[in-house]
């Protein structure tokens, strides 16, 4: 299995083909989850959020280039955040193990809150400058991002995922990526440029298009921010 993006979780389960008895039990997880990100903005100080109704939304759904895809998008915020620079192309599969992504997933964000007893802040707004919080503190296979506008990214023991970020700024930090990129962010992802650039070599190519997999991923995420934005509803890793 690979990562999947949801917008509108609740809607998309009522259109799947589990039984009754599946869709009550993960409605109900999702449900508590939801209850719980309420909470812990509140605890944060934070405005209040809550999911709408599934029929009130358009479920829909952002497949990406398995987990690999979004660390290599990750691997590019935290280069471009260190140095100012796009590293070098890399292989998909090395991603995760580039030493400066490694580094910062253990020193954790510039600019948080812990909620969990009580809430404990982490760093400053001052510090988050230029920095790529939200998309790359988060659990690479399950989370939620909500369309709160909020600077620190969350995190609690007491949401699937641990980490709760914002879709608002979700999409800010990928549209920089993007633009240093030299990527239009209304390409498609799907389309026949994007394919191309996802299965050629790096080796010749230039702008986006040496970031095949990261450019794809890019876009996808940015569909994701969007309708969860436009539509009230959280975006879910499963």
């Amino acid at each position: 299995m690979g990562l999947n993006i949801v917008v509108g979780m609740l809607a998309d389960l009522d259109e799947s083909e589990l039984d009754d008895a599946e869709q009550d039990d993960l409605a109900g997880e999702l449900c508590a989850d939801f209850a719980a990100i309420g909470r812990v903005l509140a605890a944060a100080g934070l405005p209040a959020w809550s999911e709408p109704d599934a029929a009130a939304v358009e479920a829909a759904e952002f497949d990406m280039y398995g987990y690999g895809g979004l660390h290599t998008l990750r691997r590019l915020a935290v280069h471009l955040a260190e140095s100012g620079e796009l590293p070098p192309p890399a292989p998909v599969e090395a991603a995760a193990e580039d030493p400066l992504l490694k580094d910062v997933y253990s020193r954790g964000p510039r600019y948080g809150v812990e909620v969990d007893e009580g809430t404990r802040l982490i760093g400053s707004g001052r510090e988050a400058d230029g920095a790529y919080d939200h998309l790359v503190h988060h659990s690479d296979c399950e989370g939620f991002y909500v369309p709160v506008d909020f600077a620190p990214v969350l995190c609690t023991n007491e949401i699937t995922g641990g980490w709760v970020g914002s879709s608002q700024r979700l999409l800010e930090e990928c549209r920089r990526i993007a633009a240093r990129l030299g990527l239009p962010d209304d390409l498609d992802p799907w389309g026949d440029e994007v394919s191309a650039a996802v299965e050629a070599d790096a080796e010749g190519a230039e702008g986006w298009r040496r970031y095949g997999v990261e450019s794809f991923t890019c876009l996808q995420v940015m569909a994701a921010a969007r309708h969860s934005i436009v539509t009230g509803a959280a975006i879910v890793f499963c």
